[in-house]
């Protein structure tokens, strides 16, 4: 009797009706862009990737061959043609698809249907993408490789662990905690740019993101420069710029001391929501004209000058914390905490995380300085809306700021008893 061979049935006309999608998904983009390499064109793309991946190596590299062949053959074809030029975008897009259905072929899944995805979106948003890159600045494109460099060059060659006697000193998580306080917020500030014109909520927002004392001030400033016209939306943007503090500062509590945001989080939460009330809860602000939208005239925040700065601050707030907590207990550190809010929140609560890992002081003590530090942060608002010289949102935003003092206050009083409670326990 002949052998019988089984045919996977199934699992091959699923890896081709895949690598078909995928081919379909980008050329639907290509297609009604009017380019002459459509959907019919992508989908043999990908079906030819997914023939070559099922039948073995040697075909997936033929299958590569061939579409090499295609894209440049098609190349030549446009360039024969007037006033034509070469499609370099649609033959990286194809030739990416190809492989994708390679891939499909071999049997993978996720990550052929990821690089569809992401092949289409930057097809998509050419326009953009392409306004972006041309309105970035020198010193942005600077900024954007320092960050590079620190992370992909600087960061492998510095020691691991501590360097110094008192434990204190870890270059490496120096870096990293620089790179990540710059990082928020230069991502943050070129959301600014994209779309922190569309509403003084975003810009108040996105600005507090990236430096909350230059948000406030400038928003300030611009009550004063309209007389005092804008004042019920700038109230709203100073509130929604503390409030994107808070979150900053959660968000680094979350990624460098986990167990010490789970302490602070029921405050820090209080302390939003008492911002967003404020902000929205109060009487319905005068709507603006479209024109009135304020700009905020932030600078790139990242340099190499703020870097070392960061670092500076970030070790001298450790340093001061750790030698304060050994001298006189929490009193100490939670001191150097209310200071060093003054100069910069982010680097004080990424200060006190660095230690709280270290375990030189405890998660809930962390929490306890980076609410300090946070509520210190709001409190410094408070000159910077006196440069608007406009009594009613003065007065409105010193309310306001007490109000959230006090609950900060209060938070921060729980937190404590409830962290002393946890060590008895």
């Amino acid at each position: 009797m002949p052998p019988i061979a089984h045919w996977p049935y199934q699992s091959t006309l699923s890896r081709l009706l895949l690598a078909l999608a995928i081919g379909l998904f980008v050329g639907i983009e290509r297609e009604r862009r009017g380019k002459k390499t459509g959907v019919r064109t992508f989908g043999f793309a990908g079906l030819l990737g997914g023939l070559g991946g099922l039948l073995g190596e040697n075909y997936a590299l033929l299958s590569a061959a061939l579409l090499g062949l295609l894209v440049i053959f098609l190349n030549v074809q446009t360039l024969l043609r007037p006033k034509h030029s070469t499609e370099l975008t649609t033959s990286a897009a194809f030739l990416v698809v190809g492989f994708a259905g390679i891939l499909c072929g071999q049997g993978h899944t996720l990550t052929p249907a990821a690089v569809a995805v992401m092949t289409s979106a930057l097809l998509t948003w050419k326009e953009p993408l392409a306004g972006f890159s041309i309105g970035l600045k020198d010193v942005e494109l600077r900024s954007a490789i320092l960050l590079a460099i620190l992370a992909l060059v600087i960061y492998p060659a510095l020691p691991e662990g501590t360097v110094d006697p008192w434990e204190i000193f870890a270059p490496r998580e120096v870096l990293v905690t620089i790179i990540l306080i710059a990082g928020l917020g230069f991502v943050n500030y070129i959301l600014l740019k994209l779309y922190g014109a569309r509403g003084i909520e975003l810009t108040g927002f996105l600005g507090g993101l990236v430096n909350s004392s230059v948000a406030v001030g400038e928003l300030a400033l611009r009550v004063r420069e309209t007389q005092g016209q804008m004042l019920a939306v700038a109230y709203r943007g100073i509130l929604l710029a503390s409030a994107a503090m808070v979150i900053r500062n959660g968000v680094l509590l979350a990624i460098l001391a986990p167990a010490a945001l789970r302490l602070a989080l029921p405050t820090l939460a209080l302390m939003l929501l008492a911002c967003v009330g404020l902000a929205f809860g109060f009487r319905r602000p005068q709507p603006m004209a479209s024109g009135d939208t304020p700009v905020l005239h932030l600078e790139s925040p990242f340099s190499l000058g703020t870097a070392l700065k960061f670092g500076a601050l970030l070790l001298l707030i450790q340093l001061a914390g750790a030698l304060a907590q050994r001298a006189f207990g929490h009193i100490g550190i939670y001191v150097v905490s209310l200071f060093g809010g003054l100069f910069s929140s982010a680097s004080t609560v990424a200060a006190v995380a660095g230690l709280s890992s270290k375990a030189l002081i405890s998660p809930a003590v962390a929490g306890v300085c980076a609410v300090i530090a946070s509520l210190t942060s709001v409190v410094v608002s408070m000159p910077l809306v006196m440069q608007s010289q406009n009594r009613p949102l003065i007065r409105r935003i010193a309310w306001s700021i007490g109000l959230i003092v006090l609950l900060g206050i209060a938070g921060a009083l729980g937190q404590s008893v409830v962290g002393g409670l946890a060590l008895r326990g």
